[in-house]
């Protein structure tokens, strides 16, 4: 009877090469990128009266969670029965150009340093979701979350949920090298062209109920 394959997501590059490859890369990349940042941190900062930053608690490798470290693109803004107004209302001027850019991901280096996250893999989304996934689904937490993936260059926040989880867990069973090199090459092409910013009902991504 033949050995059953290795998983993709336990290969000497998954486990090895590819987390020392992006820590490099990101060290790299966050330097290079550090006056921007910098500058960026100071319109924000303006913005958000003096709140460029926020932490939020999102799910990692196996579900474990940690905080991903974001540039505040929404403002406070709050309607009168005291709950948050719509995303499109709350979207600062700078902050659409930071997301329309993809500025926002430079915080997510960091992550990347700390060993929280990769620059390549499905995208960290909110620890509410974590319940409402079904067992296909969760297995996008089998890798580290990525600052871009197979479903950001395939739509990113212009396609369904279904077809987003879809292209993660295809990404986890076909994770390599080749795969990772083509994504990021894709990511640069999106951003120039600043495509799948916005989903067809919200500024940025409405939320996920479930699959029902």
């Amino acid at each position: 009877m033949p050995a059953a394959a290795t998983p993709p997501s336990r290969t000497a590059y998954a486990r090895f090469i590819k987390p020392l490859m992006e820590w490099v890369l990101a060290l790299v990349a966050f330097v290079v990128l550090s006056p921007v940042f910098i500058v960026v941190v100071v319109l924000l900062a303006v913005a958000n009266s003096g709140k460029p930053f926020f932490l939020q608690r999102r799910p990692g490798r196996g579900g474990h969670i940690f905080r991903v470290i974001k540039f505040k693109t929404m403002n406070d803004r709050r309607a009168k029965d005291g709950e948050l107004l719509p995303d499109a209302a709350r979207l600062t001027a700078i902050g659409r150009f930071v997301r329309k850019t993809s500025l926002d991901e430079i915080p997510q280096l960091l992550n990347v340093i700390k060993g929280d996250m990769a620059l390549v893999g499905p995208r960290p989304l909110l620890e509410e979701y974590l319940p409402l996934y079904d067992e296909t689904q969760m297995h996008r937490h089998d890798v580290r979350p990525g600052i871009t993936g197979w479903a950001q260059v395939n739509g990113r926040n212009a396609i369904s949920w279904q077809q987003k989880f879809a292209y993660d867990v295809w990404y986890v069973n076909n994770l390599s090298f080749a795969l990772d090199i083509r994504i990021l090459l894709l990511t640069v092409r999106n951003v120039l062209r600043s495509e799948g910013i916005s989903s067809e009902t919200s500024a940025t991504m409405e939320k996920f109920r479930g699959n029902q």
